[in-house]
């Protein structure tokens, strides 16, 4: 029977849980719900395994309340009767964050557990008593070893992209966690394959254990469309990058290295396209704020490494985009499963250089993807495609070079000539000729006991200073350029000055909406007065 025929209630689901179904917009099931809830219901130990994005979350997560639920026992702290283990921080957040519904209807409690985060919040949590755990294994291990949590009382135990845990290398310390596990209590492990370690897990830990696999572990999303796109060189990536960043939909850019990623959110929100990053050099604080606006919509582009590959689930992202290709095909698979997911539809883009195209084929063939390479550039018919028709993208214009100001008679004493009229009693003095050529400005010092003086300073952008001050020391006013512009200060007696090009931006890293705003000049310099 298929699943399109099936309800949540016809597979054995209570009621109750069936309404929380029902009311998040969940009639029917899908593939690997309709084959699993059947045996895991019934307490049946499962192997799942199926495609990213297939709802497994969702597998696991009604057998585990609708169990606790009819046990009805009362919660004894330090001791949950529910287990769930995710390799990730945001695997294990978006897990809890799809159980806790289900779980409030059955008056069960819910907890996370990871490391990035002081554990004080969660030793209370524990210590209050909580029904299920969904953890990371390290921190999990540590809180054990401090007895803050025994597993005597688990009932049932769920291990989720095992494949994954297998390597990061947490294998022995999920091995210690199960072992802690009562051998009785039921076990269900998803995983994309078998391979690494996984198998062992599978052959000590389940027992009886029936195999529910809805797709091959290769298998992509038949909703997914993949493009394979060659750039020239360098600065045309650079390009290609910043065009398919600039579209209106949610996209996700996954880079190699936490640096790059940091770097690529920090240029594209210079360039006008708002993103945050997402790499484990960020706190858990950062890294909750950048998903949050993300999932929000408040940014469009999040920029990740591999740690948004698995777990990172945001509705409606229309497009992936490989920056930097991954070494191998599963993480292909897995970093391209965050769009066309749940039967939506999507893009997945990968960019190449001409030196990484024998790596590059070698993982697409790996990977079962089968997609012709196309030499393309920012504004190709094949890339605007993606970027939509209300797309923010907008060629960028290639800087002229800076060109050295003419000098003036006299060189730099007539410079240093103007500068000592401008520090005589008059007020009023011109910017330096060094000025006019790299966007310094100097500004004139305020002759008399209260006299003020104002210098002007012209740079690459346009520049502004003032200066106030003399012997009576008033606050310096201080001028912003706008877009291009320059902004210049003067402290009392004209001390220092700085002008140039500002440039605001945002980055993930702080504020109450994701995004901090910084300043950087260039082109600006620094001159003491005498």
């Amino acid at each position: 029977m298929s699943s399109d025929t099936l309800s949540f209630g016809a597979l054995g689901v209570p009621a109750p849980l069936v309404d929380v179904l029902v009311e998040q917009g969940k009639s029917s099931p899908f593939p690997i719900q309709a084959d699993t809830l059947p045996d895991t219901l019934a307490g049946r130990d499962v192997l799942g395994r199926g495609k990213t994005g297939s709802g497994k979350t969702l597998a696991f997560s009604i057998p585990m309340v609708a169990r606790l639920a009819q046990d009805g026992a009362k919660r004894v702290p330090g001791r949950p009767r529910g287990l769930i283990l995710a390799p990730t921080r945001e695997l294990a957040t978006q897990i809890a964050a799809t159980l806790e519904p289900l779980a409030s209807k059955a008056r069960l409690s819910v907890t996370t557990i990871f490391g990035g985060v002081s554990q004080n919040k969660q030793v209370a949590a524990l210590k209050a008593g909580v029904d299920i755990v969904v953890a990371c294994p390290g921190r999990l291990d540590d809180l054990m070893k401090q007895g803050f949590v025994k597993l005597d009382d688990v009932q049932i135990s769920v291990l989720d992209e095992a494949d994954h845990m297998a390597d990061l290398g947490f294998l022995p310390v999920v091995t210690r966690i199960m072992n802690a596990t009562p051998q009785r209590g039921q076990r269900l492990l998803f995983s994309a394959t078998l391979d690494n370690g996984v198998d062992k897990i599978v052959a000590r830990f389940l027992h009886d254990q029936v195999l529910h696999s809805v797709d091959e572990a290769t298998s992509h999303v038949a909703a997914m469309t993949h493009h394979l796109f060659e750039a020239a060189d360098a600065d045309a990536k650079k390009d290609l990058v910043r065009a398919l960043a600039s579209g209106t939909g949610r996209r996700i850019l996954f880079m190699r290295t936490k640096h790059h990623a940091k770097k690529l959110a920090k240029q594209l929100t210079e360039w006008g396209i708002p993103a945050v990053d997402l790499h484990g050099n960020l706190s858990q604080n950062a890294r909750d704020r950048n998903l949050a606006a993300f999932g929000s919509g408040e940014v469009r582009v999040l920029v990740a490494t591999d740690v948004a590959a698995r777990g990172v689930h945001v509705d409606d992202v229309e497009l992936v985009v490989h920056v930097d290709p991954p070494t191998e095909h599963k993480a292909y698979l897995h970093r391209s499963g965050r769009t066309a997911r749940a039967g939506s539809e999507g893009d997945v883009v990968t960019i190449m250089l001409p030196e990484q195209r024998r790596d590059v084929a070698d993982m697409m063939r790996k990977a079962a993807i089968k997609v012709a390479a196309q030499k393309v550039t920012a504004t190709s018919p094949e890339v605007l495609s993606l970027v939509g028709e209300q797309a923010a993208y907008v060629a960028p214009v290639k800087k002229a070079p800076v060109q050295q100001a003419p000098s003036r008679p006299g060189g730099s004493q007539g410079a240093n000539a103007q500068r000592k009229r401008a520090r005589r009693g008059g007020g009023s003095g011109a910017g330096s000729a060094e000025g006019a050529a790299s966007g310094r400005s100097s500004s004139g010092r305020s002759g008399g006991r209260g006299g003020a003086g104002a210098a002007a300073g012209s740079g690459s952008g346009s520049g502004s200073g003032s200066a106030e001050g003399g012997r009576q020391g008033q606050r310096p006013a201080r001028t912003r350029g706008g877009a291009g512009g320059g902004s210049g200060q003067a402290r009392r007696g004209g001390g220092s000055t700085r002008s140039g090009s500002s440039v605001t931006y945002s980055t993930s890293t702080g504020g109450h909406s994701s995004a901090a705003d910084f300043s950087a000049s260039s082109g600006g310099g620094r001159r003491r007065g005498r």
